[in-house]
């Protein structure tokens, strides 16, 4: 089975191609450039070095979010596209199970962080059972603070990981209970993307078509809140 894997849920965008049990290939990029620049030409390159065409891939893995809403609309619009044109499934794998499947194999609690604005981050928290990953606390929204001084209280070995890290680096290095992975295993994959999706689709859970997949937002984003509060100011000044 072959399985094309899409991550534009943070700064990096990634592709990656898994064959059964075999990661074929994947193309990285953590630049500054928009991923509506850097996707397209990454998937024609993949494509072309792996020898494959659309018409070799089995089954689409996306990831959902949370992360950057311009980000994962990106990405959704071009697997929708292909799975409507080939008639293809399509799995559905979190920002943070992804991240967490980066050192799956540690003894350590695994929390991954992604910017939420302001001094919010995404986060949950997980734990490895031999080979398998166990979610131990859903996806919330959470001050940087908050969640430092609840590892303080549970005092348990934590590794926190992803791209929060190095906006609030300074606060987790004097937590003496947390440590932070190396820089690989701190971005989003689509490797760990199809390895999950694998699994998942395995197991017969959170497969979609392109008619119901979507993405994962949690909170609103920021032109959503910038319109709601001018229609609250323009209510208000109708209102006197």
């Amino acid at each position: 089975m072959n399985i094309l894997g899409f991550d534009t849920s943070t700064k990096a965008a990634s592709v990656a191609l898994l064959k059964d049990d075999t990661l074929v290939g994947e193309i990285l990029i953590n630049d500054k450039r928009t991923h509506s620049q850097k996707l397209m030409p990454m998937l024609e390159s993949l494509f072309k070095l792996a020898d494959i065409t659309a018409n070799d891939i089995d089954l689409l893995a996306v990831c959902i979010g949370p992360g950057s809403f311009t980000g994962l609309r990106i990405a959704m619009a071009s697997v929708k596209a292909m799975a409507h044109a080939k008639d293809l499934k399509i799995v559905a794998v979190d920002s943070l199970e992804s991240l967490a499947f980066n050192i799956a194999d540690v003894d350590k609690k695994i929390i991954p962080i992604l910017d939420a604005q302001g001094s919010k981050v995404y986060t949950a928290s997980y734990k490895s059972e031999g080979s398998e990953l166990i979610k131990l606390e859903e996806i919330e929204v959470l001050d940087i603070d908050d969640l430092l001084e609840k590892i303080e209280k549970n005092g348990e070995k934590t590794i926190l990981l992803g791209e929060g890290v190095y906006k609030y680096r300074e606060k987790i290095e004097n937590n003496s209970l947390v440590s932070i992975p190396s820089p690989d295993k701190n971005i989003s994959k689509a490797s760990s993307v199809c390895a999950i999706a694998l699994e998942k689709y395995r197991k017969n859970i959170d497969i979609h078509t392109h008619y119901d997949i979507l993405p994962m937002y949690i909170r609103k984003s920021q032109a959503e809140t910038q319109y709601e509060e001018k229609q609250r100011k323009m209510k208000e000044a109708t209102d006197k």
